[in-house]
């Protein structure tokens, strides 16, 4: 599951680059992951290439995008426009995924509320539900302080968001029609040190 969007991010390239099609030594080169691991990826859902053409890359980019997300726009928000969340806003989603939208982010801080970043409007967090009500919002990046974070994800779980990335350095407790991912920056700093270490 982890690398069905490094393949679609990668077909996605070549697309833009004009080619038609790829050899899986040639995604393994790009992506350094093994050809066998590649072909046994593709094999779980059928005969993707042929052998001695490769893989094309528009059916491949259409395949990829249908099972990691589905034809259908995604509406996103982020919650906690600080330091990182205004980092995050200002990085090209569409340049990952061209069926994610970001409606709005949203941040107590009266300093920030009625301003944009990279033409996204920062709301005030007192219209959280009603935002994400009105723009059908199924997801959230959030981004607040530690402290509030497990507040913040039950109340994005009151308010219909069924999956949260999670940049608070704590575990949330939701439901189980929440899907929480997790990502702490201390964590994988930690894990790249490590590997260094042992390499």
């Amino acid at each position: 599951m982890k690398r069905l969007p490094l393949y679609y991010r990668y077909f996605k390239q070549e697309e833009n680059n004009g080619n038609d099609r790829v050899s899986s030594k040639e995604i393994s080169e790009a992506l350094d992951i093994d050809s066998a691991t590649i072909r046994r990826d593709f094999s779980y859902f059928g005969e993707l290439g042929r052998k001695g053409y490769g893989y094309n890359v528009g059916s491949l980019l259409k395949f990829f995008l249908e099972h990691i997300q589905g034809n259908n726009v995604k509406n996103v928000i982020l919650l906690g426009a600080g330091n990182l969340g205004s980092a995050l806003l200002n990085y090209k989603f569409a340049n990952i995924h061209d069926k994610m939208n970001v409606v709005g982010a949203f941040d107590s801080n009266q300093s920030l509320v009625g301003k944009k970043i990279n033409g996204i409007n920062i709301f005030h967090t007192d219209d959280l539900e009603a935002i994400i009500q009105q723009e059908n919002v199924e997801v959230a990046i959030m981004t607040v302080p530690m402290e509030a974070g497990q507040e913040s994800a039950e109340r994005l779980e009151k308010a219909g968001i069924k999956g949260i990335l999670n940049f608070t350095p704590i575990r949330l407790s939701t439901g189980p029609d929440v899907t929480v991912h997790s990502i702490d920056l201390g964590v994988e700093l930690q894990a790249l040190f490590f590997q260094m270490k042992n390499k």
